[in-house]
């Protein structure tokens, strides 16, 4: 398959050191594998080729839902299509690996959510190795920043309840959010870091207290300036502790919604292409007309790209990630960039990036077919043709 491919630049193996960008080349897989790159001139790609840009498949570590279900519908309505719907929807969107994402329930429905998730992927179903693990967005939130999450079942931080969860889930949970200023959280995150990645998230923490969770192991920001202090001079927050840990990776919300354009801009600028995960935060409205729907139990009210709860407060998202890559584009960053943090960076993030987030060697052949806009024309997951 030749075309212009999205590849790594240089071969440096320090954490950000790797660039990437398209050059020509030739790319091969078999049994769903990429079994080579090869890198070619200009000249050896006829101009229909020269108009082909071939990207890796995007990686969504952060969506709720689409095409009318949510993650958690598959306990809360006995769904077992739920999963089958969400990566049908997302792969013929682009989004070839996805991490599921809960809303904020008591331990028992979240077991039971756990559950429904290994047996999909421990199924023949031929897309249950798009599900990469599973995001827990809560019960571990602070009732202040709670958002769209449902304040009745917000707990302390308890690292045996997330052990018990992760076994019910047969090992998929990657990420877990957690507020650093709870009663435990900073024990929680230091005790289980080497097990969960753990996602500073709907938190009131300011600067010092931040700090402290990175360096006890949180190495994450969910949907950074979302539920959380602003960056202020004398306030840096959450935001500034982040910025000033290079080894901490950042959500970004890229549907022009949740942050705006200069506020994208000038995130690149402070934390550059290597450290940014582009997510879609997408809620079951994704995919559908207005109206009415809703997000961990609580009406969500969509109107054209925005979705609400009824006191007007922004619910999620309604833009899957291949779209919000393509608005972040849209906003004045670099293509190259943008696509590395939908891809590579939010692999890396997880610890999947053995696996999925780049076309190199060894890796899944999934693999995106777009013309010099970056219009997607086909998807190949696992190397197999996606219809939609």
């Amino acid at each position: 398959m030749k075309g212009m491919l999205f590849v790594p630049t240089d071969q440096k193996d320090a954490p950000g050191g790797r660039q990437f960008g398209f050059v020509p080349g030739d790319l091969h897989y078999e049994n769903g594998v990429i079994t080579a790159v090869e890198l070619l001139n200009e000249a050896d790609l006829s101009a229909q080729e020269q108009e082909t840009y071939i990207l890796p498949g995007l990686v969504d570590i952060h969506l709720h839902g689409c095409m009318g279900v949510d993650f958690c519908d598959s306990v809360l309505q006995d769904d077992d299509t739920v999963l089958e719907t969400m990566c049908a929807y997302e792969t013929s969107s682009g989004v070839t690996s996805i991490c599921p994402t809960t809303m904020t329930y008591d331990e028992e429905r979240l077991a039971s959510i756990m559950r429904k998730a290994r047996d999909f992927t421990g199924s023949d179903h031929p897309l249950h190795d798009r599900v990469i693990g599973v995001h827990l967005e809560g019960p571990f939130i602070s009732l202040e920043k709670c958002g769209a999450q449902n304040p009745k079942y917000i707990q302390a931080p308890n690292l045996a309840m997330l052990n018990r969860l992760q076994e019910a889930s047969g090992g998929l949970v990657r990420l877990v959010a957690i507020a650093p200023e709870t009663d435990g959280a900073i024990d929680c995150i230091r005790e289980g870091s080497s097990s969960f990645t753990f996602s500073i998230a709907h938190t009131t923490a300011g600067y010092e207290i931040a700090s402290e969770a990175i360096k006890a192991g949180a190495k994450h920001v969910t949907h950074m300036y979302n539920a959380m202090p602003a960056f202020l001079n004398r306030a840096p927050g959450v935001i500034g502790a982040a910025c000033d840990d290079k080894d901490t990776y950042v959500e970004l919300i890229g549907d022009g919604i949740h942050v705006h354009p200069a506020v994208v801009r000038a995130t690149f600028s402070m934390f550059g292409n290597s450290r940014i995960v582009l997510i879609s935060d997408s809620m079951e409205a994704t995919g559908k007309p207005d109206g009415k729907y809703a997000l961990g139990g609580q009406d969500v009210f969509k109107q054209g790209s925005k979705a609400t709860l009824e006191d007007g407060t922004i619910a999620g998202s309604v833009t899957n990630l291949f779209a919000c890559m393509k608005s972040v584009i849209s906003m004045g960053i670099p293509a190259e960039d943008a696509i590395r943090c939908a891809t590579i960076n939010p692999a890396r993030s997880i610890g999947v990036d053995k696996t999925v987030g780049s076309l190199e060697k060894g890796k899944r052949a999934d693999i995106l077919i777009c013309d010099k806009d970056l219009t997607l024309k086909r998807v190949l997951a696992s190397g197999v043709e996606c219809n939609g």
